[in-house]
């Protein structure tokens, strides 16, 4: 008799008060979870966003343009006096200041053109001919029909009486109220030059020219100034339209109302000789004006048919002397009237007969203003000390504008391309943002330094990614598990090393050690892979006994005797190999025999120390991603029939592509960010040399120098700011490139 037996199931009610419960709860913390992946996703991007935008908001005042607007007019002050000669204004541009055509100086109010001053000439003769030395000295010379030059200078005393300040403007005489003979002719044409230890005139008239140098000494008893003056005639040249003295005094300029410019050498000046003859201007046009830029080293040259040239000495290879080069030049459609200076920057203004002002800047051929501020009758223009105002005098009287022009020497031409700069044997590419003199042309030129940081990456990844990404395959796919365990921590903690430290050891100890053993260094190049790949055939060929007596996977540590026995071979071996073939001095053949510069801190030591900064980010994430790869792929690759070595070739490696890809481009980003180890390590020299025993300097490590001693606002502060610009989108743009091919090689080798 059979007993049968009912198994009821129990119900399970997931409908229960707690149950209720425990699903909202973890329903709000899902959606908790997935708004704050989203807050903070989206924060991360809006951070990124801002910094572009505020990156931006610096650069962009550097492209826009500038802008000139009427602030005063009024009538010509003291008419009386005559027509003027010239215009100038003091700093602080509240004080105006006019020569006369009878030689009297008129001091004026800029704002409302009333009269303060007006110094009469002490000579009464006419006045036959007038030129200033530079705006920047305002030394004036006034020359008359008995061949004397009478010299005085514009200034003024700034007080602050009951607090207000209070401009007071004079006249004095650096070489004497007495005027100086300096020819027996009357004078047409005139020219000075002034500095610590003399002054240089040259006069010209009734087809004769005369130069009279002034020489100044300090009598160490009395500390009295004594002047001796020499005086001698130059060859003849007819039809003389212009003279100027160079900056250092030691050449004169002569041009013919030809255009035909004869530079004769001053430094003889008791055989005073003709130097070289240049065909200034082309056939059918006349010069309008001929003057320095501040800096005295160009000479810009304007003529009737609207074109502004620039002139400078630059070495010739042959001869080894310098003589006066065209460089460039801008060109307005009609004749030109006046040409006017900057006084601090390489700056100039001109007036053309339709009352046109376009202001220029030499170094980058930039046009920032072009306006039309008068009519046909506009003569003269003049810049304030600062550069934010302009002074112009037409037929109506005297009219002032201020300017706004923060950033001139700013182009797309003069960042990315070839600039000629002052005294240079050529175009180049220079970053030269700040000098000790205020004569100084700011080079602005980007491409130094984006081609010091290509190539400090470059030499960077060169090391790092075969050592990396060989030293991760076989941590992941050939080492003992238990080996594994300790040696990726410990390259991975190579990580946290800071970078300061690595640049540090590279740029004191690395550096010089690597200059005393450079022969050492090339050898170890050459005998470690040898030396290795001949000890992994001399043991695969012992006895299997032998080789049994090291587990698998354990073999790698047998190489690190031989690492270090090979290292101290070619470091001993190092002077003998110096001796035999470098004739003891392997930098100095390098230098003199073969042609190639050499620097301490060069591309070699930064390959080495990036190198070793770099290469734990590229093994961790290569490491990870081969050993992520499915052990089902690599054990159906064996048990088809192949070897380890083709299934790391052909199953593992393409699988772990993506994420060996990703690995050699975060690598790459940190090489390009890299800041203390190339700040150390490189000399910082912003040179555009590919060779490896040169430094260079990095846009990281330009803007770490530069950016705390930069002049907020200023032209040099937002170019630093467009090189971190710059860095952002190199980054941005390696970045994109990196995720395209990742995803690309995710695709092709997904279905593995």
């Amino acid at each position: 008799m059979t007993k049968s037996t009912d198994h009821q199931m129990p119900e399970l009610d997931f409908n229960t008060p707690a149950l209720k419960r425990h699903r909202k709860v973890r329903a709000l913390k899902d959606r908790m979870a997935g708004m704050g992946i989203a807050i903070g996703g989206s924060s991360v991007i809006l951070a990124v966003l801002l910094i572009c935008f505020y990156l931006l908001y610096e650069v962009a005042p550097l492209f826009s343009g500038a802008s000139i607007d009427p602030r005063a007019s009024y009538s010509l002050p003291a008419q009386n006096e005559g027509k003027s000669l010239y215009l100038a204004t003091e700093e602080q541009s509240e004080i105006g200041m006019r020569v006369a055509s009878n030689g009297s100086i008129v001091f004026f109010s800029i704002e409302s053109g009333s009269v303060i001053e007006t110094i009469e000439n002490p000579r009464a003769e006419a006045v036959t001919s007038f030129t200033v030395e530079s705006d920047t000295s305002r030394l004036l010379a006034f020359g008359y029909a008995d061949g004397k030059v009478l010299i005085n200078q514009h200034s003024y005393r700034i007080s602050y009486p009951d607090g207000k300040r209070q401009i007071t403007p004079f006249v004095e005489y650096p070489y004497g109220e007495e005027a100086i003979n300096v020819a027996d002719f009357a004078i047409e044409k005139l020219a000075i030059r002034n500095s610590e230890d003399g002054l240089t005139i040259a006069a010209s008239g009734d087809s004769q020219t005369s130069v009279l140098k002034v020489t100044r000494d300090v009598n160490f008893i009395t500390e009295e100034v004594e002047l001796t003056e020499q005086r001698e005639a130059i060859p003849f040249i007819a039809d003389t339209k212009s003279l100027l003295i160079s900056g250092n005094q030691r050449s004169l300029y002569l041009v013919t109302k030809s255009g035909e410019l004869n530079e004769f050498d001053l430094r003889d000046f008791d055989n005073i000789s003709l130097k070289d003859n240049i065909a200034l201007l082309s056939e059918n046009r006349k010069l309008v004006s001929m003057s320095y830029l501040v800096g005295k080293s160009s000479v810009m040259v304007a003529d009737s048919s609207g074109r502004v040239s620039q002139w400078f000495n630059v070495r010739d290879e042959e001869t080894n002397e310098e003589k006066l080069h065209f460089i460039r030049d801008v060109k307005q459609p009609v004749a030109l009237v006046d040409l006017a200076m900057e006084q601090r920057r390489k700056g100039f203004a001109t007036l053309d007969e339709r009352g046109l002002v376009v202001i220029y800047n030499a170094t980058s051929t930039r046009k920032v203003i072009d306006e039309r501020l008068s009519d046909e009758t506009a003569r003269l223009i003049s810049f304030s000390p600062r550069a934010n105002g302009l002074l112009l005098e037409d037929g109506k009287g005297l009219h002032f504008y201020h300017v706004d022009n923060e950033h001139p020497e700013v182009s797309w031409s003069s960042i990315w391309g070839k600039v000629w700069y002052e005294n240079y044997p050529e175009p180049t590419y220079t970053w030269q943002s700040s000098s000790a003199s205020n004569d100084f042309e700011p080079k602005y030129s980007l491409m130094p330094l984006v081609f010091g940081t290509l190539k400090a990456a470059f030499y960077a990844m060169l090391m790092a990614v075969p050592l990396a990404i060989c030293g991760a395959i076989y941590t992941a796919y050939f080492m003992a598990p238990a080996l594994r365990r300790k040696i990726k921590p410990v390259i991975e903690l190579m990580e946290a090393l800071p970078t300061v430290i690595l640049g540090f050891l590279a740029g004191l100890f690395f550096a010089p050690f690597l200059e005393e053993n450079l022969a050492a260094t090339f050898s170890i190049l050459v005998v470690l892979p040898v030396g290795i790949l001949l000890f992994a055939y001399l043991w695969s060929r012992l006895p299997q006994n032998i080789r049994w007596l090291v587990p698998e996977g354990w073999q790698p540590l047998l190489l690190i005797p031989v690492i270090v026995f090979l290292a101290w071979f070619c470091l001993a071996l190092s002077p003998i190999i110096e001796l035999s073939f470098f004739g003891g001095n392997i930098r100095g053949y390098i230098t003199h025999d073969l042609g190639i510069t050499f620097d301490q801190r060069n591309a070699l030591v930064v390959g080495f120390a990036m190198g070793f900064a770099v290469i734990p980010t590229i093994f961790s994430i290569t490491e990870d991603a081969i050993f992520s790869v499915p052990k089902a792929l690599t054990q159906g690759s064996l048990a088809l029939g192949a070897t380890y070595w083709q299934t790391m070739t052909r199953v593992v490696l393409p699988t772990a592509s993506p994420g060996i890809f990703s690995a050699v481009m975060i690598g790459m980003g940190r090489a390009v960010g890299e800041t203390m180890i190339v700040l150390m390590a490189t000399g910082n020299t912003p040179i555009m040399d590919f060779n490896i025993f040169e430094g260079m300097r990095t846009l990281a490590a330009n803007l770490a120098v530069e950016v705390p001693e930069s002049e907020v606002g200023s032209s040099h502060y937002r170019i630093l700011f467009l090189a971190a610009f710059v860095l952002f989108i190199f980054t941005f743009i390696v970045n994109t490139i990196a995720e395209t091919v990742r995803q690309h090689l995710r695709k092709k080798y997904g279905s593995l």
